[in-house]
């Protein structure tokens, strides 16, 4: 028998977890931009955020960032260097206290600050959800509209980052989509990250925004260096196509552009794939159209299947689209588990399972 050096399988076993702790799930494709926003430079999706932040407060004076670890930068670097610029009463660390940062921010934004919250992750958030749903997403119903907290924005991480496991790796969406009076957005990459975040910041109801943490550093676009927005509310066909509609946000919206090109150079299928963007108000006539000519639909998410957004974007084109559907609704989405560690790339709906969905749908 052999000795075995367990320092040499110590060391193997480094090297194996290098390689797979930074693998995705999926390849980037960045953002291809005009010119009529002005002047870019190279950046990743966290320093577009950090960017927009900047300009915030560089132009509001009024305007506060706050959260747990935000004073130092935050664990993601989103808010790095903003304390240093602008001083620690507008840049400043709160309790570890979710409701209390959700509490604080709604009651500064009805008294007419603008309050960019940081739930440091979005599996944290569900101790503030009673303040979201219940304060935030109700306070201009419930008061005639004589007072609102629109000038509330909350940032926070969310989705599959290759390690996080079940406290670090969810997707949230769907609880506060039932919640009338929020708005909840979803950014595919860096440039739309930044122009999104401003419109949030700026929009006259309370936001949630939600941001794919394993392109912080993935995604790399033509950022322009300008103050932009874009509209909320309006999904984006990114490719337009005949056969099958794949639906898709934020993280995923990147497996599914890469479905379409393997779909289409391998098997001749055309694909047509629209980033929703926005979840809450979501873009229900892009979506009908695109359904309308296609004639089917895959709606893919990593959240869970049952209760998951794409329930309910299926059901809306069942009423909507019924008579041109040439196939059932498809959902390839996470399985009904909490999210786990060693099984990640077998519970992500990959672009494997969402092909084999697309070949099935067409051949129905």
């Amino acid at each position: 028998m052999h000795a075995i050096n367990k320092y040499s399988l110590f060391n193997v076993s480094k090297k194996l977890c290098g390689c797979f702790k930074y693998a995705s799930h999926f390849v980037y494709h960045p953002e291809q931009i005009s010119n009529k926003f002005g002047k870019t430079n190279k950046k990743n999706m966290y320093q577009a955020i950090n960017e927009a932040m900047d300009l915030v407060l560089s132009k509001d004076s009024n305007s506060v960032v706050f959260g747990e670890d935000v004073g130092f930068g935050g664990v993601f670097r989103c808010t790095s260097g903003l304390r240093d610029r602008y001083g620690k009463d507008r840049v400043f660390n709160t309790p570890l206290c979710e409701q209390g940062i959700i509490g604080f921010g709604i009651g500064l934004a009805v008294a007419g600050t603008t309050a960019i919250a940081e739930i440091q992750f979005a599996d944290y958030m569900f101790p503030a959800f009673d303040q979201l749903v219940n304060e935030a997403a109700k306070y201009r119903y419930r008061s005639g509209n004589l007072f609102d907290c629109g000038k509330l924005t909350v940032r926070t991480p969310c989705s599959a980052v290759g390690h996080g496991a079940l406290y670090h790796s969810q997707s949230p969406e769907s609880f506060y989509a039932h919640s009338p009076g929020l708005k909840i957005v979803i950014p595919r990459g860096a440039h739309k990250a930044k122009g999104l975040l401003l419109s949030c910041i700026r929009d006259p109801n309370p936001c949630i925004f939600f941001e794919p943490k394993m392109m912080y550093r993935l995604a790399v676009d033509d950022v322009p260096d300008d103050d932009y927005e874009f509209p909320l509310g309006k999904a984006d066909v990114l490719i337009k196509g005949r056969d099958i509609t794949l639906i898709g946000w934020g993280t995923q919206v990147h497996v599914l552009l890469e479905v379409a090109e393997i779909a289409n150079k391998d098997f001749g299928i055309s694909c047509e794939v629209i980033d929703l963007v926005t979840i809450l108000p979501w873009d229900k006539q892009t979506v009908a159209n695109s359904v309308k000519k296609t004639g089917r639909v895959i709606v893919s998410h990593e959240a869970p299947l049952t209760g998951g957004f794409g329930a309910e974007i299926a059901a809306s084109i069942q009423e909507e689209c019924f008579l041109y559907l040439e196939s059932p609704i498809r959902r390839v989405t996470g399985y009904d588990t909490p999210f786990p560690h060693v099984f990640e790339q077998f519970y992500l709906p990959n672009k494997w399972k969402c092909l084999q969905a697309v070949k099935e749908l067409v051949n129905y």
